[in-house]
Parts: structure tokens; sequence; C-alpha cells
């Protein structure tokens, strides 16, 4: 697709990826039509996406006026606004059956869409195999916040058409993102290679390391967060299903058994900074 005006594309989901998702579709031209059974989440993705097109534009960094992208963004409570999508991405919480739900509906709504799910760490075939057609499904995992992190990574299932690949491809391109194949294995490539910096940084904490010692030892190994801060930012409770959907994927090998002290802090709502404390205040 070469006209920048053409693409219709649907988001499902309106939390913070599900807005950063719509947010790089927008800017690269298309019409979104964002989806999300919370009238409330619908409300707060679309006044975030204000504030922040306002921002970019008052610093220089927006090509198009902002009145102008929310223009294309329209909010809906059921699929029938993915109709006539071009692409629906997926971007709803960690959970398999959830997500083949989802999938399943997704497929008869946009009987001619691409289907994408913004899954981080489950099977993209396991959850292609709700649909009638699992050659138009594959993983389009973004990294939060998608509007700054370059990377996307393009997982096709087992029974992904090559066409599909090559359109995903193209598409994170259009949205100024860098795409990389991985396989559909578990974690595919950046959770897989996360694991150990996260649950080995959090048990040398549980033997009494701070979390201020672990970080500036990552931080000075290159690193451009340290492990707790990027846990506090991104959510304990998304890096602890991360971490129990890799375990669980990869047969309950024990080096990537998670820690009792993220379960614990979950259980205590101290998920980061989305609660206001996590291993930072």
């Amino acid at each position: 697709m070469t006209d920048r005006e053409t693409l219709r594309a649907a988001v499902l989901g309106a939390g913070t990826m599900g807005t950063g998702i719509a947010q790089l579709l927008l800017q690269a031209g298309a019409a979104v039509a964002l989806v999300d059974p919370s009238p409330a989440a619908l409300e707060r993705a679309r006044a975030s996406l204000g504030d922040l097109f306002a921002r970019l534009a008052a610093k220089g960094r927006l090509e198009d006026d902002p009145g102008a992208l929310l223009a294309r963004l329209s909010t809906a409570g059921d699929l029938g606004a993915a109709a006539d999508a071009a692409w629906v991405i997926e971007a709803a919480p960690e959970d398999l059956a959830l997500k083949r739900e989802l999938f399943a509906r997704a497929a008869a709504a946009a009987p001619a869409a691409r289907l994408a799910t913004n899954t981080s760490t489950l099977s993209v075939t396991a959850i292609a195999s709700a649909c009638p057609d699992p050659e138009r499904v594959l993983g389009l995992h973004f990294f939060n916040p998608p509007g700054l992190m370059r990377l996307v990574e393009v997982v096709p299932g087992v029974r992904t058409a090559t066409a599909v690949v090559e359109e995903a491809v193209a598409l994170v391109r259009r949205l100024g993102r860098e795409p990389i194949v991985a396989k559909d294995a578990p974690g595919f490539v950046v959770n897989r290679l996360a694991r150990p910096f996260y649950l080995e940084s959090i048990r040398l904490h549980a033997e009494g390391v701070p979390v201020e010692t672990v970080d500036a030892a990552l931080r000075g190994a290159g690193f451009r967060m340290g492990p707790f801060e990027l846990l506090d930012l991104i959510g304990i409770d998304v890096n602890l299903a991360a971490s129990e959907s890799v375990y669980r994927a990869f047969f309950e090998e024990p080096r990537f058994r998670p820690h009792p002290l993220q379960r614990a802090m979950v259980e205590a709502g101290l998920l980061g900074r989305k609660t206001g404390r996590g291993f930072y205040l």
C-alpha cells in the first residue's frame, strides 16, 4: 500500500499499548478505529493522544495538525467498527483464552483484514488456531512506549502466509519502526533474553543487595535503565505475567522460574509508576 491516506486500521484495547499503537498509525496517515468495551478507557485514550499530539506540535516534532490527526480517530465499544479495516491489531491483556476468544470474533467481524496480536510471550500459533483462516494471523509485538521504542517483533505462526509477513514488515516500516522477524518461540527474542536481566536482579535483591546498587551496575554496563527502574516503568504485574508465561512455555525450566517477591509485590498493589510505588517511590 503506497497511498498514505488509504490505510484503515482497528486497534483492540485502549490501554497504554493500544493507545501507543494508535498513535503510530495516526501519525502514519491511517484512519484508526480504537475499540474497547470501556467508555472510560476510550475517553482516556483520546484525551491522552490529544495531549501528546499538542506537546509534539509545540516542540515542532509533528508533521500534521493535532486536530487533523484526532479527526481520523474513531472509538467504539464493539468489533463492528473493525469491519472495513485492512489491519486489526490486538492489544488486550496477556491471557490466552481472552485473546483466542477476541481473535475468533475479530476474524468474523473483519473478514478481509490482516489480524495481528501484540502478545509478548504467548504462542501466536495458539492464538491463530481460534480463527478459521490462521494464514492471515501473526504477531506484531510493539514495546512500551511504542512512540519511543523503535523495535517491533514480527512473529509468524505456523500457518501464517508468507505474503502476510511481508506486508507486516512493510507496515512496521511505514510506522517508522524497525521490524525483526522472530520465531514463534517462548518470549520471541526480547522477552527470552530479558528473563535473566530481571530474574537474576530480583534474586540478588531478595538476598539483600539494594535495588540502587543493581541498577547502577547495569547502567554502568551500558543499559539505559537498570532492571528495577524498568520494572517500575512497565509495571511489575505486567512483568510477572510475562515471567509466568515464559516459565510455563519452557515446561517449568528452573532458570526461568519467577521469584516469590514479584507475586508478593503484585498482591500488595506495588506495581510501579502506575500506582506510585514499586521498587522505588
